[in-house]
């Protein structure tokens, strides 16, 4: 892991030199490839030089003489190392491609360095890492213009192709801009780092990139460097979407903005119509009232991995240029949801101070659609496939359509016949599912959303389906590639028995559900009753097809497989459908892609959920939530998803009519982890359970009331009548439910603060407008955009690099970094120790233990405290949570006992296990879908009696139908 923060933090520095001067002289150099590869050095005044191999093996000679004393450099150990390592930089330098090629003297101490720390010297690497801070420092002049009137003078290629001198003044002022407000970023640092990035001939273009890069390096040692490199950014989206718009050249500063936008938006929109982009219904809207309510002062609140982001994926473009700027970006989204309101006008501009505010987001699939002339903004679809071929065709064609438009799938497969079960048509017998799911996985990869993503989707299957134990190796790299699923997630759908079965030792029966049909229907007494009904007829011979399996053996294969491959996720049946609203009206009988949705499916009814996330941070005072403010916002919010379902398009008829029948939406939060910081609560403390909970029941308080005040004003949705919610049972009376299901073999608590009586009498009294209202999705895109952490998850670490289809970027706890620099502690070597040690605080002695505790990372926490909180949590959702758990040191014992406590600590669903190597392992670093991604993906070998394999990787770029 050491490497690979070290990768990809290198990557950035290179990335604002490499993409400025390699670029122009590789392409030229292509055809010359035969004569060798000819290196010229750009020193830091300009001037250049002849590649000198010997250079570097004096360098590092003396980073080892440095490390281990005057007579390292006598021993044969050393001397074969320094060799190695100046061949192993010597080839990185001119592998890549071209035969004259210029690099930086930075690219190539940059490789001096990696070369280091891949070869296991991290202190020889450390070393020479401060060598090079004191270098810079001392070269760094005394006077900020020196280094514009020493440097030679660079002469910078227009669009047009005429040359002229690089306006250092102007640059000078647009940083200066940049860094307002910033009181720790110094602008002449970054107009220095830029400058000595220019080389003669360079495109303006590539200025600009080497602006945003300058900045975007130095995050590492000062998180607001990422708000300066977001608002040099923000100049050249200006100057993009300005000119398209205006149709001639123009660029503004974030002053004239504050009037320029009221000129830009009427345009934009009648561009975006024009384009067929947008919906024409936005035109009739009142767009002088609604400019005026543009807060143009927002843009400067994006961190750069924000903005860019929302560059990368989300801003209108035609022809690859954007004409969309951020804030008629989130205006657009709040009209497109306003469209069916009474006053259009009020509604959007209160949507859109809510997501402009960055107090609410809606999910990816809103914020890319809303406003389009195809507003599918739904996020999740959970489909039942039927057992038949027709039914099973079927399915995997609505799959193809609801992806398309970046919906996330979760299909339910059990119904479909295990191998060996008898076909009537062809008095043939069954291949099971396996090879049904292989189609589906093809189809997820061929739909991807027109470029913007992969297709997702999620198979689940439940515990006694004949072919489990082969579902349970569909993600393994060994085998008949025929029946392997590699690009599709899977999840185990667990019934409370097999869980009872498993804490007595007692034997399991697997089943084909042509044979046992009701069982998929089933859920509690009634599934446990008829269960152990086909287990006796199988003992008098009634049954066909079935298979008797120790139940903790299958249970240590689950947990096994899910080791090695990160599949089949582990989720649970019989919590999903014995506290869910909708049990009069149907069975829930699977989750979604990312586990936290629980809605009832058949082959008539495709659910579907409709995601947005409230922002804890925002609505944090110094002693806790703003009570007022967080109502304020859910209330908003909820009728923004509301809205959805109305204004939505829809790709298959079984969607619509779900969706429009039962309404569900799901109400999320994220930047638990910032909140908890800025409490001063550590993740692993009481506190922060507690923080958990009266946080998420304010949250179910508040969107309860507002799903209600929206039935009054609009009517109930169509199937109140019976549910949960008509009954008086609210999510926190249905714990009783599952209490009295199990016997009382369960952790629940079930104190409350609020004045649920009132509530309660309320919904019985209006009803609700939603038949389900609350889920925690994983928000790692959307959180990227507001800047803060993901959804309920602990930090991964309080630096590292973060990847998704925009790229990588460095990430450091700013909180961390504000702590260390009021007790004196923030520097180079703290920078450098944090690498070395991955992010982790543990092993940094220098960091006080209260510090070390508040932040703690993920791995860094028993994982029994994820658990707890998310049991909190769970009391007061009608649906489920996204939960990820991690451990550092997993074994046999310690998975089986994370697992049972899931259950027994009622638990609806779990997601990925997330698992550190105790080793240092290289990593891939180059997953490439479309030339920019440069995913970090994980092959961790982990000590399990059983055997060991890989882990999923920690950001998985395609896992974002949720977010």
């Amino acid at each position: 892991m050491r490497s690979c923060l070290l990768v990809a933090v290198l990557r950035t520095r290179r990335e604002r030199r490499a993409s400025v001067s390699i670029a122009s002289t590789s392409r030229s150099a292509a055809g010359e490839a035969d004569r060798g590869t000819q290196l010229t050095v750009v020193r830091r005044d300009g001037s250049t030089t002849g590649f000198d191999a010997t250079k570097i093996s004096v360098a590092v000679t003396k980073a080892f003489l440095a490390v281990e004393g005057n007579d390292a450099g006598t021993t044969h150990r050393v001397r074969d190392l320094v060799a190695d390592l100046t061949g192993r930089v010597v080839e990185a330098l001119t592998s890549r491609g071209g035969a004259r090629r210029t690099v930086q003297v930075e690219d190539v101490q940059d490789q001096v360095e990696l070369a280091l720390m891949r070869a296991g010297e991290h202190q020889v690497a450390r070393a020479y890492v401060l060598y090079r801070e004191e270098r810079t420092k001392a070269r760094t002049p005394a006077d900020p213009a020196e280094l514009a009137t020493t440097k030679p003078v660079v002469s910078v290629r227009q669009a047009d192709g005429t040359q002229a001198p690089l306006d250092v003044e102007r640059l000078r002022v647009i940083v200066a801009e940049a860094a307002a407000g910033l009181d720790s970023v110094d602008p002449e640092q970054i107009l220095n780092e830029t400058i000595g990035s220019c080389y003669d001939g360079i495109a303006q273009h590539e200025v600009e990139l080497a602006l945003v890069m300058a900045a975007r390096s130095y995050v590492e040692t000062e998180p607001q460097y990422s708000y300066a490199a977001s608002r040099l950014l923000l100049d050249q989206i200006r100057r993009e979407a300005l000119g398209r718009v205006h149709g001639e050249p123009r660029q503004a500063s974030q002053a004239d903005m504050a009037t320029a936008y009221a000129e830009y938006f009427p345009r934009y929109i009648a561009t975006g119509i024009e384009a067929g982009l947008l919906d024409p219904e936005l035109a009739t809207f009142d767009l002088d009232r609604l400019s005026a309510a543009i807060r143009s002062e927002r843009d400067l609140d994006f961190a750069f991995l924000g903005l860019q982001t929302l560059y990368d994926r989300y801003l209108l473009h035609i022809d690859k240029t954007r004409f969309e700027l951020p804030q008629a970006f989130f205006l657009r989204v709040a009209m497109g949801m306003a469209l069916r309101e009474d006053d259009r006008e009020a509604r959007a501009i209160q949507f859109y101070e809510l997501l402009s505010s960055f107090r609410f987001m809606s999910s990816t699939p809103t914020l890319f659609n809303s406003g389009t002339t195809r507003p599918q903004l739904s996020s999740c679809f959970l489909t039942t496939v039927d057992d038949d071929l027709a039914g099973i065709f079927a399915g995997i064609r609505n799959n193809a359509l609801l992806a398309k438009y970046s919906g996330g799938l979760g299909n339910d497969w059990t119904p479909v016949r295990g191998i060996g079960a008898k076909i009537r048509g062809t008095n043939g017998e069954s291949q099971g599912v396996v090879p049904f799911l292989k189609i589906a996985n093809d189809t997820a990869v061929a739909v991807n959303q027109g470029g913007k993503r992969k297709g997702a989707v999620c198979a689940y299957l439940e515990t006694w389906h004949m072919d489990i134990e082969e579902f349970l190796d569909l993600r393994k790299n060994t085998g008949d590639e025929r029946r392997r699923t590699h690009d599709m997630n899977t999840a185990n759908w667990v019934p409370d028995l097999f869980m009872q079965r498993v804490e007595a030792d007692g034997q399991w029966t697997l089943f084909s559900p042509d044979e046992v049909p009701d069982l998929h229907d089933l859920f509690g007494d009634a599934f446990r009753e008829a269960y152990e009904k086909y287990e006796a007829a199988a003992d008098r011979g009634e049954i066909r097809v079935f298979r008797r399996v120790r139940a903790v053996e299958l249970w240590r294969r689950m947990l096994t497989v899910l080791f090695e491959t990160g599949h089949p996720w582990i989720t649970f049946k019989d919590p999903c459908n014995l506290r869910s609203p909708q049990q009069h009206n149907g069975v829930v009988h699977s989750s979604n892609l990312c586990t936290e949705i629980t809605l009832n499916t058949t082959v008539e009814e495709t659910a579907v959920c409709n995601l947005g996330s409230v922002n804890l941070i925002a609505h944090l005072t110094e002693t806790g939530l703003d009570a007022d403010l967080l109502r304020d916002t859910v209330k908003t919010a909820v009728r923004m998803l509301d809205n959805v379902i109305d204004v939505n398009f829809y790709t298959t008829p079984e969607s619509e009519r779900a969706n429009q029948r039962h309404r569900p939406v799901g109400l999320g939060l994220m930047g638990f982890a910032d909140a908890l910081f800025s409490l001063r609560i550590p993740y692993s403390s009481e506190a922060a359970v507690a923080f958990a909970d009266s946080s998420m029941e304010a949250i179910s308080y508040h969107a309860i009331d507002a799903s209600s005040d929206l039935a009054a004003e609009r009517g109930r949705y169509s199937t109140y009548d019976g549910s949960l919610w008509s009954q008086g049972v609210l999510p926190i009376d249905s714990l009783e439910i599952l209490r009295s299901a199990r016997n009382g073999d369960v952790i629940l608590d079930d104190a409350k603060t609020l004045d649920w009586d009132a509530l309660r009498t309320k919904v019985l009294r209006d009803g609700m407008r939603n038949s389900n209202v609350m889920a925690i999705a994983p928000t790692a895109t959307i959180s990227n955009i507001c800047g803060v952490s993901q959804s309920i998850e602990p930090a991964y670490s309080n630096l590292f690099v973060k990847s998704n289809m925009s790229g990588e970027f460095t990430v450091a706890n700013p909180y961390l970094v504000a702590d260390l620099k009021a007790r004196g502690l923030w520097d180079q070597v703290m920078v450098s120790d944090l690498k070395y040690h991955d992010g982790l605080l543990e092993n940094i002695d220098r960091i006080p233990a209260d510090l070390r505790e508040l932040y703690a990372t993920a791995f860094e926490i028993d994982p029994l405290w994820l658990i707890k909180a998310a049991s909190r949590r769970q009391k007061w959702i009608d649906q489920a949570q996204s939960l990820n758990l991690y451990m550092a040191s997993p074994s046999g014992k310690a998975l089986d006992e994370l697992y049972r406590n899931a259950w027994r600590y009622g638990l609806k669903t779990t997601y990925y296990l997330r698992s550190q190597s105790k080793t240092h392992v290289e990593k891939s670093t180059l997953q490439g879908t479309d030339g920019r991604l440069n995913a970090v993906s994980a092959t961790l070998p982990l000590p399990l009696p059983e055997p060991t394999g890989a882990i999923c990787s920690l950001e998985d770029p395609d896992c974002e139908a949720c977010q």
